[in-house]
């Protein structure tokens, strides 16, 4: 069952490079009281996600919190290193948190998994951004044509917020 607006964020525990390398947050410390959009991607480094998807929340990084939002987050099914080497080629650590969800266990909690074997990427997100209040999902916006960023980019979170 895909999650809806209205439905509490499951408890997992995402990984993450921190100060001191390799750590973890919880759904709950993450989003726990907090208004946080999170995004997720179906691959670092793939084409639209490094050059559409993810530079478009760091341009509007200070307009969307701007509008009350404490914390933007990106996940992606890689593992933490290659989330870390994102962060760090796309300008972005220390901006916005690089999440991973290598075994794409997130993804399948909340019912948003991609199954990309076909073309040798495995199991993976869909695209989505959300809003979440409280470790409450108050929007969800998901794109359902590959390679294409409509309903998820940062464009639509800011007319949400």
């Amino acid at each position: 069952m895909t999650i809806k607006p209205g439905d509490q964020l499951p408890e997992f525990r995402f990984k993450y490079f921190g100060k001191d390398g390799v750590t973890e947050i919880s759904t709950d410390e993450m989003f726990g009281g907090r208004t946080v959009v999170l995004f997720a991607v179906p691959g670092a480094f793939t084409p639209t996600c490094h050059a559409n998807h993810l530079p478009g929340f760091l341009n509007q990084l200070e307009n969307i919190k701007a509008k009350g939002v404490d914390e933007v987050a990106v996940v992606s099914v890689n593992d933490v290193f290659v989330m870390n080497a994102w962060a760090e080629a796309t300008g972005g650590k220390g901006k916005i948190w690089y999440l991973a969800d290598g075994s794409a266990e997130f993804a399948k909690m909340i019912g948003l998994e991609d199954d990309r074997s076909k073309i040798g990427m495995g199991m993976r997100s869909q695209r989505y951004s959300m809003i979440v209040k409280d470790g409450v999902v108050a929007t969800l916006n998901v794109d359902d044509v590959p390679g294409q960023v409509e309903a998820s980019g940062a464009a639509r979170i800011l007319e949400q917020l």
